[in-house]
């Protein structure tokens, strides 16, 4: 598109705003387009893409989708929005369940443009907030590493991961994705580019850091790398009910025998299933001692199913799931899942509570509830806020509808809303990647003592209030 064109297209985009659809006026002067090189995207397809996420619940059109070049751009498109008073939403993967990274009547700036890998040392890697998972592993493990700590899914962006902390089977020894992260390079809501780690602009690395971007937009970050094994030894193994599953996970995480231990319920035909997922990682021919690290768990034996498979193989473990759920459709429904934490003192009978509540139907023929415990000591990242246990447990419901139905999807969400009091009354707390709708006064419980942090990094770094406006905080 030449700039005739776009300055033509930006003008009948600000005419729309102040003339209506619940929209601010914008000032006299700011109509003019911002000084982008890269396309900036008007068109009905562009726009209404952004308007969606992996949710597929919540829908907000955006103006326009700018695909920067540079960061540079980005921060002058954010200069720009708040000349404008525009709102900005940074997108990644687009896998937010209930529209936080969507904006009304404002821009979107696509981060899948800054995805390139730039440096991979011993014991660093340096990508563009852009790149997923799985491109950063694409990077590593040919040099023999890997990030300590991975998504189940490695099709999420970095940034992406980041901005709501980044959870994974290695959570209880190496904590976040996010307290993983050793530098991030940052535009602010003033448009202000900084460079921010534990050592320099603390403040901003902090407030960044699992603050559902709503300080800055990460256009870089460098991140800890640790040697990847060779081979996964694998131990599916089956329970007969919840307090056994409990009993085991409690023992597995003061014993420190594996490297990532997974809990989950399952629906079936016949009610629950409890499983346990649990890995050693090694490198070489001699495999674990599988007597030594099973001995003293209360499973149903028979039922163990072990296997040995490379490390690659196990990271790409959903792969077959997620094939199996784009052929039956599925992969395109709502997804109306609820992520939360609850604390080790009340997870038997909030636990308990919910399954005596839910049926299979609920959560879907694929679906499940996660049930993981890990440390609370491993997450140091200050605005993720956990129990005040010192064991916790990621207790999420992994909805998967068999129909796309609006009401459906409306319902799961309600019932939502539901589960996340108990759980809150129960002192849990809520992981925002989650599909419910949250007040400001919500989040402003939600964060608890942090409240404050977060608040005042926001009145310095975004006091315009431009930034990530889906989550409805301020």
């Amino acid at each position: 598109m030449d700039s005739d064109r776009r300055a033509i297209l930006m003008a009948g985009v600000a005419t729309a705003v102040a003339g209506g659809g619940g929209g601010r006026a914008v000032a006299e002067g700011t109509q003019a387009p911002p000084p982008v090189a890269g396309p900036l995207r008007l068109d009905d397809e562009a726009r209404a893409a952004a308007a969606e996420d992996f949710g597929h619940i919540v829908r907000r059109m955006p103006q326009g989708v700018l695909l920067p070049a540079s960061d540079q751009e980005i921060a002058t498109m954010i200069r720009w929005a708040g000349n404008s008073q525009r709102k900005i939403a940074p997108q990644g993967q687009r896998h937010s369940v209930y529209g936080r990274a969507q904006v009304s009547d404002g821009m979107v700036i696509d981060m899948t443009q800054l995805r390139a890998v730039h440096e991979v040392r011993d014991d660093r890697v340096v990508v563009g907030a852009g790149a997923t998972w799985s491109e950063v592993l694409a990077a590593t493990l040919p040099r023999g590493l890997t990030p300590p700590v991975l998504t189940d899914y490695l099709d999420l962006s970095v940034g992406g991961t980041l901005t709501v902390g980044g959870i994974g089977g290695t959570t209880s020894q190496h904590g976040m994705q996010s307290d993983n992260v050793l530098e991030l390079d940052v535009i602010t809501g003033r448009g202000q580019k900084i460079t921010c780690s534990s050592l320099g602009n603390a403040g901003l690395y902090d407030a960044v850091r699992a603050g559902l971007g709503q300080v800055g937009v990460i256009t870089r970050a460098t991140l800890k790398l640790v040697p990847a094994p060779e081979k996964v030894r694998r131990y599916l193994l089956t329970y007969p009910d919840l307090a056994t599953l409990l009993k085991d996970e409690r023992l597995l995480a003061t014993a420190n025998r594996f490297e990532a231990v997974q809990g989950s319920i399952l629906p079936t035909p016949a009610g629950w299933t409890f499983k346990l997922d649990a890995v050693r990682c090694f490198s070489g021919d001699d495999p674990p001692d599988d007597k030594a690290l099973l001995v003293g768990l209360s499973d149903d034996r028979s039922a163990a199913k072990l296997s040995t498979l490379s490390y690659v193989d196990y990271l790409k473990r959903l792969a077959a799931l997620e094939q199996l759920l784009r052929s039956k459709g599925q992969w395109s429904y709502p997804h109306p899942w609820l992520m939360t934490f609850v604390g080790d003192s009340r997870i038997d009978s909030v636990a308990s509570a919910e399954l005596d509540r839910l049926t299979p139907a609920d959560l879907g023929t694929f679906g499940q509830i996660v049930l993981s415990a890990f440390h609370r000591a491993s997450v140091t990242t200050p605005l993720l806020q956990l129990p005040a246990d010192s064991l916790v447990y990621a207790f999420n419901l992994v909805r998967i509808p068999t129909t796309d139905a609006v009401a459906e999807a409306d319902r799961l969400v309600t019932a939502n809303r539901a589960i996340y009091e108990r759980v809150r009354g129960a002192g849990g707390t809520l992981y925002p990647v989650s599909a419910l709708p949250m007040s400001s006064d919500d989040w402003r419980r939600h964060f608890g003592s942090a409240w404050h942090q977060l608040r005042d990094a926001k009145q310095t770094f975004d006091p315009g209030h431009i930034l990530t406006p889906g989550y409805e905080i301020f």
